[in-house]
């Protein structure tokens, strides 16, 4: 007997909810851009693709016949796999360059490079780039949609979006929620993200770090202080053990060393000895308090092991929303200019 083989069907769009806020954006460079209402709708439209996900073929054609090249500067494994297959999820065809390979080892400028990416046809071109402001001169430069997967120090807007969207699964809405970013701020573009996001969600965030890993416009001044770029609920604190009191999420951040001038710290074992998540200093948290890191880990350092991988952990979560919440942006941007 033959059995007859069918083909499992695409379905159709993801269907996002309505919702008040306008998308009004062209390019995502950073969060300090949206508007509460607009990281919401991001959140918001991130839980309809994680339905298409969960879908027996996690296929759509919402982006069909848009051409996605992701640009990578920098070595990236979480942020460009997740970008890659965001596009290739809804549809779009998706190009890979890498500096390495390309017309960049041979002298090639950025401009020049974007220049040729555009002129192939490209619609949406997600850059990371070790300068800071890369992303900016490219959305100047082509008429592509341009989103910034991470430039130098400065900004790292899905990684925010993401982690905001993991605390908003945890807790709803973020009002008076208490957030603690611990580690290398200094270099920290996702700490920066995440302060706007955060921020303009409602929680009140604590930056822990020793002084010379925090920035000049956050060093100076007393032990804690109120952060002077006029972000509400923004303070400072060098001693993890006070800070982490009663917080309703927690969040280590990897010592960038490959980004460090000089002897910035005296070795790993005494930043550990003071700053490391260790099952003694999270449980001085709130009993419901949540452990979060971006990624790349290095356990033993920033974070013990028995934590990275505890009950309290949402770390391998935040990997998965990273694939929902790159597909709310690619959808938004190409799809929700109102």
């Amino acid at each position: 007997m033959v059995t007859e083989q069918i083909a499992p069907q695409y379905e159709g769009p993801p269907q996002v909810a309505a919702h008040t806020a306008t998308w009004r954006h062209r390019h995502l460079l950073d969060v300090d851009s949206l508007e509460r209402g607009e990281i919401e709708r991001v959140l918001e439209t991130a839980r309809a693709m994680q339905e298409v996900l969960a879908r027996p073929v996690a296929r759509t054609p919402a982006l069909r016949g848009v051409i996605v090249c992701n640009l990578f500067y920098e070595a990236s494994t979480r942020t460009r796999a997740s970008f890659e297959l965001a596009g290739k999820v809804l549809g779009a065809d998706v190009i890979n360059v890498s500096a390495g390979g390309s017309s960049v080892e041979k002298g090639e400028s950025l401009v020049d490079t974007v220049k040729t990416i555009a002129a192939v046809g490209a619609d949406v071109v997600i850059i990371r780039h070790p300068a800071s402001g890369a992303p900016y001169l490219i959305a100047q430069t082509i008429d592509s949609h341009v989103i910034n997967a991470g430039d130098g120090q400065h900004a790292h807007p899905t990684q925010a979006l993401l982690d905001a969207f993991i605390l908003h699964d945890a807790f709803g809405r973020l009002d008076g929620r208490r957030v603690v970013i611990v580690g290398d701020m200094l270099h920290s573009r996702v700490a920066r993200s995440n302060l706007w996001a955060l921020t303009r969600l409602g929680a009140e965030v604590t930056l822990v770090a020793p002084r010379p890993l925090l920035p000049a416009w956050l060093a100076r001044g007393g032990e804690e202080r109120e952060h002077p770029l006029a972000l509400p609920n923004v303070s400072c604190d060098s001693d993890l053990d006070r800070a982490i009191v009663g917080a309703d999420a927690v969040m280590a951040l990897r010592i960038q060393r490959e980004r460090m001038r000089g002897a910035l710290l005296p070795s790993a074992a005494e930043y550990a000895r003071r700053y490391q998540l260790t099952a003694e200093r999270v449980a001085r948290a709130a009993p419901h308090a949540v452990v979060m890191h971006p990624g790349p880990m290095n356990e033993g350092v920033e974070i013990a092991s028995e934590v990275a991988h505890g009950a309290q952990s949402r770390i391998e979560a935040q990997v998965s929303a990273g694939l929902a919440i790159r597909m709310a942006v690619l959808f938004l941007l190409v799809r929700g200019v109102s």
